[in-house]
């Protein structure tokens, strides 16, 4: 039985921008905090489970979308983007689709995209998106080397712009192993 996304209890998050700052990066609404993470799990594409034991020692930028999502579907390429530029300094992005249809949806999206840095992790009962307390899609948390929330934004990003970039180095790439 298919989810709707009411049911998921995730709402599209599309932040309204004055003319001003139409081009904004995002990084004005990244908020940082630094609190624990919870227990949660999700599934790779071949239907494993894991938790965020597998990235012990990494940074993590832990993006909760789905290709039904208008802005996580806008800021997909620049997050593969990213992964790609913060793969070889130990902070990868786990985008976690809450697509119901699994593998086959992601995976052809991904290749609609031309995403080519950003693995298939998939979590399609929303579990993990409430479990961090997610109310909306796109939601982006930062997790640091330690294990620790240090940072969220809520909406469409630009992930590969400058400030975006410095701030993922700054604050996944921050805790000790």
């Amino acid at each position: 039985m298919m989810m709707s996304r009411r049911q998921l209890g995730l709402v599209l998050v599309a932040p309204v921008l004055a003319p001003a700052q139409a081009g904004a990066t995002g990084i004005d609404r990244l908020r940082e905090e630094t609190r624990p993470v919870p227990a949660l799990s999700f599934t790779d594409a071949a239907g494993a489970a894991h938790d965020f034991s597998r990235f012990a020692g990494r940074g993590l930028v832990v993006n909760l979308w789905a290709t039904w999502c208008p802005p996580c579907v806008a800021e997909m390429p620049a997050l593969d983007r990213l992964a790609a530029m913060v793969a070889d300094e130990g902070i990868e992005v786990l985008a976690l689709s809450s697509d119901r249809g699994g593998t086959p949806v992601v995976e052809a999206f991904y290749q609609r995209l031309g995403l080519r840095n950003l693995s298939i992790w998939l979590d399609p009962r929303a579990a993990a998106a409430r479990a961090l307390g997610a109310r909306g899609l796109p939601t982006t948390v930062l997790i640091d080397r330690s294990g620790q929330e240090r940072g969220r934004l809520v909406g469409e990003a630009e992930w590969d712009a400058p400030p975006l970039v410095a701030a993922v180095r700054r604050l996944a790439g921050a805790g000790g192993a």
